[in-house]
């Protein structure tokens, strides 16, 4: 008898498995490799909204947790994903100098905003309204943190690489049984996969479409992000990611000429330097109606839940979400309304 399994190893399952693992749980997850939004995100930790200099929700409770989270991970598999990564904002006006001299004043954003303007950072991006440093920002390499943490599972003999087959799940009152695993819970966190889950399908999920370029510029010698039009941030040996995009109705999968071409245009109004395009990535952000986290139990069977709908944010928030539900499910802790799926369950819920 395990007491979880987890279907999916994105951002969500991978950081309940560690807390799962560090409080002695038993568990089992599934993983097919469909979901790569998780795998090709930014990676990045920074509080603030920069296109109006605001705090992103809960961004001051989510960092603390999130740095002390990822530094665990990293000390308890001996690796390293988490770094320090300065950001700036380049300014297309006085009127935005001014809203982030504002913003300064703010005392929950104040913390994250240097009130003292950078006049140049590189002679390759030029500033004519100076740049505006974010304070406490690091990056978190995505890929390299999943896929360490689903090589220790792997070695632990807790990841099965195969599609979780629905029809198979047999669920009673006092544990689940799948195939030949019984289980006193099922945790989904299967990002825009969801969808297809026929307990959770009736949820209020979207689909946004993020696409990045990875540019080579050897001239460039970039060593902080800088977001302007696109965002644009050191990759190692020359090379630099370029994004995002945003699209609601692109569900596809793989990369367009779209937003490729999108992207390329920004970058030559960001740049000064010739640069080659010697890759691009895309995956489907699993966000909400209402820009919040879908986290809860399933209206009708109480070994059932879900972790989702973390949108382009996930790096920030998953581990005090992961943390919110594993409280929920073992304490009896209430969720946050503003995340609890029960906010949708009268308005989108049919009964069978």
């Amino acid at each position: 008898m395990k007491d979880y399994i987890i279907v999916g190893a994105g951002l969500s399952g991978t950081t309940l498995a560690y807390r799962f693992e560090k409080a002695g749980r038993s568990f089992v997850v599934f993983d097919d490799g469909s979901q790569e939004a998780s795998r090709v995100a930014g990676g990045f930790m920074n509080p603030v909204i920069l296109k109006r200099f605001t705090l992103a929700w809960k961004a001051d409770e989510h960092l603390e947790k999130a740095y002390a989270f990822y530094s665990d991970m990293e000390m308890h598999l001996g690796k390293q994903f988490l770094s320090p990564l300065e950001i700036y904002r380049r300014f297309y006006s006085v009127e935005e100098q001014n809203d982030w001299f504002s913003a300064t004043d703010n005392p929950r954003v104040a913390p994250f905003l240097d009130p003292q303007l950078v006049p140049q950072l590189n002679e390759h991006i030029p500033g004519k309204y100076s740049f505006g440093k974010v304070l406490k920002t690091s990056r978190i390499d995505p890929r390299y943190m999943l896929d360490s943490y689903a090589e220790h599972l792997r070695e632990k003999g807790w990841l099965q690489n195969e599609s979780f087959e629905y029809d198979d799940l047999k669920v009673s009152a006092s544990k689940v049984t799948y195939q030949n695993i019984s289980a006193r819970n099922v945790i989904f966190c299967e990002g825009f996969g969801l969808l297809k889950n026929p307990f959770f399908n009736y949820l209020p999920l979207k689909g946004n479409k993020g696409e990045y370029i990875i540019i080579k510029a050897p001239r460039l010698k970039l060593e902080v992000g800088v977001k302007s039009s696109v965002f644009i941030f050191p990759a190692g040996d020359d090379h630099y990611a370029v994004g995002a995009t945003y699209n609601n109705t692109d569900k596809t999968p793989g990369p367009t000429t779209e937003a490729r071409e999108d992207l390329v245009k920004k970058l030559k109004d960001l740049i000064n330097v010739e640069f080659e395009v010697v890759d691009q990535v895309a995956g489907l952000r699993p966000s909400t109606i209402d820009r919040r986290p879908l986290v809860g139990r399933h209206p009708e069977y109480n070994n059932l839940y879900t972790c989702n709908g973390f949108g382009s944010r996930g790096i920030l928030i998953a581990p005090s979400i992961s943390e919110e539900l594993l409280n929920f499910i073992e304490e009896g802790k209430n969720l946050d309304p503003e995340t609890d799926i029960s906010r949708f369950t009268q308005k989108w819920y049919k009964r069978n």
